[in-house]
C-alpha cells in the first residue's frame, strides 16, 4: 500500500511536509529478503492509480518477481505521524481497497510450487473474507508442494477486534512451520492457554505445541527468543539510535528468512535477524533502511566515513 508520512512531530493536522512511499509487511519482507540476496516473488492486488504504479515499480526495481493484479478499487493507503517523538501513529485506509478484493483465483500456483518458503501475515485475513480465503488456499498449496510456511502474526487492532482475530490467527499459526509473534500477539493467539506473567520462552513453547517447528518471539528492544526444533536461542537487541521503529519486525523477519534460504544454522538466522532489524530502524521509512549483505559489514555503533 501507499505510505504517507508526516515529517513534522506533533498534530497531524499541523504537518505541512509529507514523504510518499510504500509500506506493508509483506512488501517489506520481500524487499528485505531480496536485498540480502534471496530470490523473491510477490503477488497481490493494486489499483489502477499512481500509488499502484509506484508499488509495482519499486518491487521490480528490487529485482522481485512481481505479480501485480490491477483492480478497479484504489490502492490502500497508510498515514503515519508522530504525535510525540517517541510515539508513532498509523492510520489505515484499506476499506474497499484493491487488496480487499484479493481472491484465491489470484494465487500463482506454479510460482508457489517453485519456491522454498511461502510467507504470509495475519494482516491479510483481516482485510476481507476473500483475502482470508486466499491466505488459507495459498498455505494449502504450499504444504502440498512441500514448502516451509512462514507466518508473522502481525495483529493490527485497527483492522479487526481481538475476539474476531484470535481464532483466525490461531488457525494460521497451527498451519505454520515458522511463526513470528510479539509477546502480546502470542497471548492473543494462545488465549486461555497463556498466563499474564508468562515469559517469552514459555510463550514460545506454548505456540510450538500448536504445530510450528520454529517459533520466534520478537520483543523489540529486548531482543528475541527463538525455539527452533526444540532448542531455545535467546539474543539481546543491538542498541542503536532508532529514528523509525515502524517496520522493524518486518526487517527482523526478512533477515531470518534470508538466512533460512541460505541453509544457515539457527543461531546465525537469529543473529542476522537482530542485525537487520537494528540497521532498519536507523533510517526513516518502512523499507528504506533494509540492508544489503554488504551493509551488514558496516559498523553499527560508531561514526564512520566510508571512502
Amino acid at each position: 500500500m501507499g505510505l504517507l508520512t508526516a515529517q513534522d512531530v506533533g498534530l497531524l493536522e499541523l504537518s505541512r511536509q509529507f514523504r510518499y512511499g510504500i509500506g506493508g509487511a509483506e512488501s517489506n519482507v520481500a524487499i528485505g529478503v531480496a536485498r540480502l540476496g534471496g530470490s523473491v516473488t510477490w503477488f497481490g492486488r493494486i489499483g489502477h492509480d499512481a500509488t499502484g504504479d509506484m508499488i509495482e515499480r519499486r518491487l521490480l526495481a528490487e529485482q522481485i518477481a512481481t505479480i501485480a493484479i490491477r483492480d478497479r478499487h484504489p490502492t490502500g493507503l497508510m498515514i503515519k505521524h508522530h504525535r510525540f517523538a517517541h510515539i508513532a501513529h498509523l492510520d489505515y485506509h484499506r476499506h474497499h481497497s484493491a487488496a480487499t478484493a484479493l481472491h484465491p483465483k489470484d494465487i500463482p500456483h506454479d510460482a508457489i510450487r517453485r519456491s522454498r518458503i511461502l510467507h504470509v501475515t495475519g494482516i491479510t485475513p483481516a482485510l476481507s473474507p476473500s483475502a482470508a480465503e486466499t491466505v488459507t488456499a495459498a498455505v494449502e498449496i504450499a504444504h502440498s508442494a512441500g514448502l516451509f510456511v512462514s507466518i508473522d502474526v502481525n495483529y493490527r487492532r485497527k483492522l479487526w477486534d481481538p475476539d474476531t482475530a484470535a481464532p483466525v490467527l490461531r488457525r494460521l499459526v497451527e498451519q505454520g512451520d515458522i511463526v513470528f509473534a510479539g509477546p502480546e500477539e502470542a497471548r492473543l493467539v494462545l488465549g486461555d492457554d497463556a498466563a499474564a506473567g508468562d515469559t517469552d520462552d514459555v510463550l514460545g513453547q506454548a505456540l510450538a505445541t500448536l504445530g510450528p517447528a520454529e517459533v520466534i518471539i520478537k520483543s523489540g528492544s529486548r531482543g528475541c527468543t527463538a525455539l527452533i526444533d526444540g532448542e531455545t536461542h535467546q539474543m539481546p537487541a543491538i542498541p542503536v539510535d532508532a529514528l523509525d521503529t515502524v517496520g522493524a519486525g518486518d526487517a527482523f523477519v526478512a533477515g531470518y528468512l534470508a538466512e533460512h534460504l541460505r541453509g544457515t544454522p539457527p543461531e546465525q538466522r537469529v543473529r542476522t535477524a537482530i542485525h537487520v532489524g537494528a540497521l532498519a530502524v536507523t533510517v526513516p521509512g518502512d523499507c528504506e533502511g533494509l540492508p544489503t549483505r554488504a551493509d551488514l559489514e558496516l559498523p553499527l555503533n560508531s561514526e564512520d566515513v566510508q571512502r
